[in-house]
This record gives structure tokens, sequence and C-alpha cells, in this order.
């Protein structure tokens, strides 16, 4: 090696080895931008620079992130779909709560008629004879037959009607679906007709609760 090229390469490690010591640190920003283009490269390529366990972690991370995603990423209305919803309800004997209760009839035609003014869905239903009573042996065994329910989601609301109604049982139940829920037994409703009316309201019409039944339900007769 020449002299002149022995010096110039002295002189070359002497200015790197005196660098002022503020720029100490991009070596090491060096280093991690290398490493920074290794993993934006293809995990086949990433996946070189891996022992056994290592890859197989790392496989296992990607699996487990893609579930996850899928998952997220459903369709909301499927979701809700299967989704069991909870009704809650209030029962007594049909003679009570459709020939006997005196409020009863304005109560319900006035919550249908705020339900039309706010352009809201219906969500409360009477039930003649509901199924769901199968479930509850201990209700049954205390009511008078025919039986009629007051059904709705809003459980707010049925508590209210309680305190209102006072002479009823309440209970709430889940079901997969709305005619799940309302499911009945048709019968025939038969109340017999006071011989005299006292009160100074006209006596309950027979069949007032045909608009509160269940969509396709058979209609009673008195």
């Amino acid at each position: 090696m020449s002299a002149s090229t022995a010096l110039n390469l002295g002189s070359l490690c002497s200015s790197v080895v005196n660098l002022p010591t503020h720029y100490s640190h991009k070596p090491s920003l060096l280093f991690h931008g290398i490493q920074s283009q290794q993993f934006l490269a293809s995990p086949n390529t990433v996946l070189k620079g891996f022992n056994g366990s290592s890859r197989r972690r790392w496989e296992l991370s990607r699996k487990v992130k893609r579930a996850v995603a899928a998952v997220d990423s459903s369709d909301p209305a499927e979701k809700q779909e299967t989704e069991r919803k909870k009704y809650y309800f209030l029962v007594a004997n049909a003679k009570f709560m459709l020939d006997e209760e005196e409020h009863f009839q304005e109560q319900l035609f006035e919550r249908l008629r705020l339900f039309g003014e706010r352009n809201k869905e219906q969500d409360f239903w009477l039930v003649i004879e509901p199924k769901f009573l199968d479930k509850y042996p201990n209700i049954t065994k205390r009511l008078k037959r025919p039986a009629v329910a007051l059904v709705s989601t809003n459980g707010t609301w049925i508590t209210f009607m309680k305190l209102r109604l006072d002479r009823v049982l309440q209970e709430s139940f889940e079901a997969d679906s709305t005619e799940e829920a309302l499911a009945c037994t048709p019968v025939n409703l038969e109340f017999e007709k006071p011989e005299k009316w006292t009160a100074p309201y006209p006596k309950y019409e027979s069949g007032w609760w045909e608009p509160f039944l269940p969509p396709g339900s058979q209609t009673s007769k008195v």
C-alpha cells in the first residue's frame, strides 16, 4: 500500500473516531432503520430470521388476529337475530283482566294512542292462554283459567302496570322470536253480563281487547 493511501485511511479513521458527541446516536438510528425495513418485507422474508418456536408463535398470533377481525366484521344484523330477547309479563284470570278491572282498557288504549303519535312500534300485547305459562307451575297453580297475560319488552312499564292492577302475578322470560314469546292456545271467552250496572261509565264492550292481540292470533269470542 502506498504512503499516500495509508495517510488517507488514517485521516478517515481519525475523523470517525473524533465525531462530535451529538452525532453519536445516528449509528443506532441507522441500525433500527434496517430492522424496520426487514419487518416491512414479506412474511416469508421475516420468518427466515426466526427459529422454530418463534416462527410458530408468530404464525399463531397472525391466526388469532385474523379470527378476531372476522368476528368483529360480522354483520350486526346477524348478531341481533341470534340474541334472545327478554319479555316481561303480568298474568291473571281472563275475567279480572278483561271484564272486571275498571281502568285496564283505557290504559291500554291510551298507550296505543301515544305510540301512534310518536310513530313507535307496538311493544305490548294481550295473550290469551299463553303457552309460556307451562314453564311456571308455581304461577299456574295460583291462576283461574282461562288466563290472560299482558306481555311487553318494556320491563319498567310492566312494573308500573303491576302497581296499577295489583291483583296480578309478574314474571319474565326469554325467547328467540316474538312469535315464540306470544304463542297461545285458542280459546273462546264468555263473560256473564251483570244484571245491574251502577258505574258512571259504560261497561266494557265485548272484544275490546282485539287490537292488542298478537298478529295472526285467533280472535276470541265472548
